[in-house]
């Protein structure tokens, strides 16, 4: 008696020494119900009966001694898990038919809304679910996140399962409250076999999600290069404008590039803007797939977007500026090579020349790389104060005032070497007061003063004149003219070269 006494008074029975489950105890079984006939369906501080942890243990003589003695199948724990449930989860067919034939009720659900066919489908048992759609199991009864067991199954990949469940009827084109069908979620989570079964059963490669996602971004955005390919095909172009978002700016975010090569091969537009809600997400208002490339560093994917026709000025904060003011050479070259606008400004900060000059002027090699590309350097020069004293500039002054270069240029240790290389850009220009008191200050700078005065070699002003009839955009060209060498360089100012060829 005191043994049966401890076996439910209260204790956990799947950890207690004492438990009856184990094989090795089964002789207590007609002990105990002899003595506590009416103790079969008692259960623990968890409201765990004998049955439940049974099913759990995948004890079957147990399952079915407790059955033939009065125990509910129905009773269920804290978590409304019955033991159906729980043979389920194991799973256990076995012990899954002994209690349906004992009365219990397949479509009983936990507390995350999941029934006993949820949690089949999420473990792949074909056979089990089979066994309980025969016995009445729903199936398009929803969970707490209003999935079906289709979703189930289409988020685990079971592609048998899904062909079982479309036989039955369930709506392969059912979506959840965020507008996720079954064939996105296969899509998001990588699982080919069971998109190309929704695929061959008609699923809608159209339907979106509520956020205007469709199939294909999710594919994208994932790296499933193979489902992508099979989408493609499917997805209608209108569908993709309406959304907002191209798969394009998908594949640039997260740096798919081989997704990237695939989609531009496919047709798909390397200009496609990002709509304007979307564009507000973000703080810089980017709207191509180029910007996000750029931003991310990614030198291969923004050659293919340019090679491609990607034009490098259509966004509100121009590419080129954010490689300038990172001081990456390589992006700043290839987007100057494409047609980047070299003299772009900043809506939010205005300033009277270049604003690639003002974020970038101490690093020459790339002050030089923007002024060979046609850079406006004269602008630099241009000040409104000029031989007079300029006012202190003060905060209330500050958003009412452009940003003047020999300002900014003042407060810069290398001034001196970046106004000497702005002067090889120019023609005649005057250099203001501020200009002339930064020269004045270091002895070896005053050779740069002189350099701004009058006459200007005539060699530097036939450069200028060349390059400004040529134009900006096909000065890359001049190489393939029948021109001397030493000419080309010397338009391109590729001094060193110049000076190798001389030796």
């Amino acid at each position: 008696p005191s043994f049966l006494g401890e076996v439910f008074k209260g204790s956990c029975l799947s950890t207690s020494d004492i438990t009856l489950l184990p094989h090795r105890r089964l002789t207590f079984e007609p002990c105990l119900s002899s003595a506590y006939p009416d103790s079969v369906n008692s259960w623990s501080l968890m409201n765990q009966t004998a049955l439940l942890l049974a099913a759990g243990q995948g004890n079957i003589s147990c399952v079915d001694f407790l059955l033939r003695h009065g125990a509910d199948p129905n009773i269920a724990n804290k978590d409304r898990e019955t033991p159906l449930l729980t043979a389920c989860e194991k799973p256990n067919e076995a012990i899954v038919e002994l209690l349906l034939k004992f009365g219990a009720q397949v479509n009983r659900c936990s507390v995350q809304g999941e029934t006993c066919l949820h949690v089949a489908c999420r473990h792949g048992q074909l056979n089990l679910c089979r066994t309980l759609l025969e016995a009445g199991a729903e199936l398009n009864r929803k969970n707490i996140y209003g999935l079906q067991p289709i979703f189930t199954a289409a988020q685990h990949g079971h592609a048998d399962i899904i062909n079982l469940l479309a036989s039955k009827g369930a709506d392969i084109n059912g979506q959840a409250p965020d507008g996720a069908s079954p064939l996105f979620e296969a899509c998001k989570n990588g699982h080919v076999l069971a998109v190309e079964a929704l695929l061959s059963l008609k699923a809608d490669a159209n339907r979106s999600m509520k956020s205007g996602l469709l199939p294909l971004h999710a594919a994208v955005q994932n790296n499933h290069s193979r489902i992508v390919s099979l989408l493609i095909p499917l997805t209608s172009m209108v569908r993709v404008r309406r959304c907002g978002i191209s798969p394009l700016h998908v594949a640039a975010e997260h740096n798919r590039d081989d997704i990237m090569a695939l989609l531009i091969q496919s047709g798909f537009d390397v200009n496609s803007r990002l709509s304007c809600d979307r564009s507000a997400m973000f703080e810089d208002r980017r709207s191509t797939a180029l910007y996000f490339s750029v931003i991310n560093g990614n030198l291969d994917a923004a050659e293919m977007l340019l090679v491609a026709g990607a034009d490098p000025d259509l966004d509100v904060f121009n590419p080129l500026l954010i490689a300038v003011r990172l001081c990456w050479m390589e992006m700043a070259a290839l987007l100057l090579h494409y047609g980047a606008n070299a003299n772009a400004q900043i809506a939010t900060e205005p300033c009277s020349f270049p604003a690639a000059i003002l974020l970038r002027m101490e690093s020459l090699p790339m002050l030089k790389l923007l002024l060979d590309h046609g850079c406006d350097a004269a602008p630099c020069f241009d000040c409104p104060y000029g031989g007079k004293t300029h006012p202190p500039v003060t905060p209330a002054l500050l958003p009412s005032i452009l940003f003047q270069f020999c300002e900014v240029v003042s407060g810069c240790r290398g001034a001196g070497p970046i106004i000497s290389l702005l002067l090889d850009y120019v023609g005649h220009v005057r250099l203001c007061s501020r200009l002339l008191d930064v020269l004045d200050s270091r002895s070896d700078w005053k050779p740069i003063k002189l350099k701004a005065l009058p006459p200007h070699p005539l060699m530097q002003l036939c450069r200028l004149k060349i390059r400004h009839q040529v134009g900006v955009r096909k000065l890359k060209l001049l190489h393939t003219l029948p021109l001397p060498v030493t000419l080309v360089r010397f338009l391109h100012y590729d001094v060193h070269s110049l000076r190798r060829g001389q030796h």
